[in-house]
């Protein structure tokens, strides 16, 4: 097992509801990470896992139940948790939603990694058959009235939804995520960027390199659309890279040309971890969304020929 040496805390404003929360990630002598919302009484510890996860909308992932205690928006949080090697945690929240802090996973792994972790295995889950979830197979599991909304907003947009998850087998030897984004927006475009973590050192120092920082993304313009149903509240010019109507330039400062897609892999190697472990194979996403990352770890598990578990040293 790999834990933290010392509790760590945050505190900040929940990108979608608003709400300013606090959140204390604790070492734990229990195999897993686990959620607790202390702001509810006589609820158990929610396992932050794929087969846990409660809703996975197009911009965020929630575990737990939605009708009780759930925590929403955990994906930076558990890429930085998986970049440091941290395997076993209990996370204390007295809300239902993780701060954002700047909008990107760079925070989290920077405090994470300040505080030391404890020598320990963690789990590889080694990818032996290719699975693909698919954009289409997302929108038929949607009632017809949302998928008409989805229709008619992707048409106004001009977007197709023909994207796809893929993971499929390598060397044995590491994660390999490509991500690739297709947006009309002149700033955005189509934006492709690829990154292997194997475990060690250099890796990690990589991905706080070129990855870590990379903020979460939307139009300025959907902001109040947002609002209006209870999403965005706590978006502002510190924690979203800001789109202009024109879709040609940003109201704010990027790191990068293609942060956009760069912020993806966070997302990606986030819903990655609510494996239980560290996935070995090539993740392609290609106009990929958090709920077609949890299909495809649906997928994966689904069938015990497609992957196998080992225990290694970290």
């Amino acid at each position: 097992m790999t834990t933290l040496k010392k509790q760590v805390k945050f505190s900040g404003l929940g990108i979608h509801s608003g709400h300013r929360v606090n959140l204390v990630v604790k070492p734990s002598k229990k195999p897993g990470i686990f959620m607790r919302r202390v702001d509810m009484v006589g609820t158990d510890l929610i396992p932050a896992t794929y087969d846990n996860v409660g809703e996975a909308k197009l911009r965020n992932t929630t575990i737990g139940q939605m009708s009780g205690a759930h925590v929403q928006t955990v994906e930076h949080l558990m890429a930085a948790l998986f970049m440091a090697g941290i395997t076993d945690a209990v996370i204390e929240i007295d809300g239902a939603e993780t701060p954002i802090l700047d909008g990107s996973a760079a925070e989290f792994l920077k405090e994470f990694l300040a505080s030391g972790v404890t020598n320990g295995k963690m789990k590889k889950i080694i990818v032996r058959r290719e699975v693909v979830a698919k954009a289409s197979e997302i929108l038929r599991e949607l009632p017809w009235f949302v998928r008409a909304k989805l229709w008619v907003m992707n048409t106004i947009a001009g977007r197709k939804s023909n994207g796809f998850v893929k993971l499929s087998p390598n060397d044995g030897k590491a994660l390999r995520v490509k991500a690739t984004l297709v947006y009309p927006e002149k700033i955005i475009g189509t934006q492709s960027f690829e990154y292997s973590y194997d475990g060690g050192k250099q890796s990690v120092q990589k991905f706080i390199k070129e990855v870590a920082r990379a903020r979460t993304f939307g139009k300025y313009s959907e902001w109040e659309y947002l609002k209006k149903r209870g999403m965005g509240r706590g978006a502002n010019e510190n924690n979203v890279i800001a789109l202009n109507d024109a879709g040609d330039g940003t109201l704010n400062k990027i790191l990068w040309p293609d942060e956009f897609v760069r912020h993806k892999i966070i997302d990606a190697i986030g819903d990655m971890f609510c494996s239980g472990g560290f996935v070995v194979g090539n993740l392609e996403s290609y106009k990929g969304s958090h709920a077609m990352n949890n299909l495809v770890l649906k997928k994966l598990f689904s069938d015990a020929a497609n992957y196998d578990i080992v225990d290694v040293e970290k």
